[in-house]
């Protein structure tokens, strides 16, 4: 099913969280609403599960005005940060909870249960009690709660935010499995940029109740719309480096993989070596460039000291250019660098 949201407005006690927002999302594809603490994606994501009122605006599931709806006639199932698994019941009776109170007949709870602890891999884990799970294991029982509603809409709101740094990775390569073979919608919240990046169709970046861009990831990894999504995202953050071009006081924006590193001399600029980050198979150089600080990515060669004098060129056909009053980006003709930006 698709998702459709309109001129959306949330307030909590006078304070406004969202604010005349957008948003259509595609029936079957993985959309990741991404930001800081506080942006709002948590709220954009329970007014589509109808756990919040809103103030303005419309949601629309499948064509269906839901916006005043409960939460359980909206054909969505949710997974939520805490688990929120009841202590007492054994995996298989907390994922069938929701259908036996709904009164779905006991062959019928029976197939979705054992479907989708195939699906997460629980088939072994159907007697035990969340005490005696893991992390992960837990997290899958909550996303197969969800799975046996059979919803067509799935919302997850920080759902591996808990778990540690082997976990996640391993529960984002089955999430990103599950959206496959179910074909189901999928609305997912997080501020973890790898986890935005590696699991969303289309991605988009949220900031103070309003979206900055959306699009696909490569999409907007590449040619952010402002200065915040280019900083948000990326680790280390893009560079800013003020300049101008033409006469035109600009801010240029280079991600530190398109910086490269040589012995001093013409034609790149000279920068300081600040220091050295070694990150396994290749190393963060941070630089001071006439009082400018960049980063670059280097291979984990171990060549870089700190106070090394060191070359720095810049891949400007990859570079971004954004306006430094508005901070929005700034689109130049093919040849606007043929001459160098100072």
């Amino acid at each position: 099913m698709n998702v459709s949201i309109k001129q959306l407005a949330v307030r909590m006690g006078a304070t406004p969280v969202l604010q005349n927002l957008d948003l259509d999302v595609v029936e079957g594809e993985f959309l990741v609403l991404l930001g800081p603490s506080g942006c709002g994606k948590s709220t954009l994501l329970h007014a589509v599960a109808g756990l919040i009122d809103t103030d303005a605006g419309s949601v629309h599931i499948g064509g269906r005005d839901v916006t005043w709806a409960d939460p359980k006639d909206r054909a969505i199932g949710m997974v939520f940060q805490s688990y929120a698994l009841y202590p007492t019941m054994n995996v298989e009776r907390n994922m069938s909870f929701g259908l036996r109170v709904a009164g779905t007949p006991r062959a019928e709870i029976a197939r979705r249960v054992a479907q989708a602890s195939k699906m997460l891999q629980l088939d072994a884990l159907l007697a035990r009690k969340p005490a005696q799970l893991s992390g992960g294991q837990r997290q899958r029982v909550a996303i197969g709660r969800a799975l046996v509603r059979e919803a067509q809409v799935l919302l997850f709101d920080e759902p591996l935010s808990n778990l540690d740094a082997k976990l996640r990775t391993e529960l984002r390569r089955e999430l990103k499995t599950l959206h496959r073979e179910l074909g189901a919608t999928m609305i997912y919240v997080t501020h973890d940029q790898v986890e935005a990046m590696t699991l969303a169709t289309r991605v988009a970046v949220m900031r103070g109740g309003h979206i900055q861009q959306i699009g696909l990831p490569g999409e907007v990894y590449a040619r952010p719309a402002n200065m915040f999504v280019a900083g948000f995202l990326g680790s280390p953050s893009m560079n800013f480096l003020e300049g101008e071009i033409a006469g035109t006081a600009v801010t240029l924006g280079m991600r530190p993989e398109h910086l490269t590193l040589h012995r001093p001399a013409d034609p790149w600029p000279v920068a300081e070596v600040t220091l050295v980050e070694a990150m396994g198979a290749h190393e963060v150089v941070w630089l001071d460039l006439q009082g400018q600080r960049l980063a670059a990515i280097a291979p984990a060669a171990g060549m870089h000291q700190i106070g090394d004098r060191v070359g720095v060129q810049m891949a400007l056909d990859r570079a971004s250019v954004f306006n430094p009053v508005s901070q929005e980006r700034i689109e130049l003709p093919a040849d606007a660098f043929r001459h160098r930006p100072r």
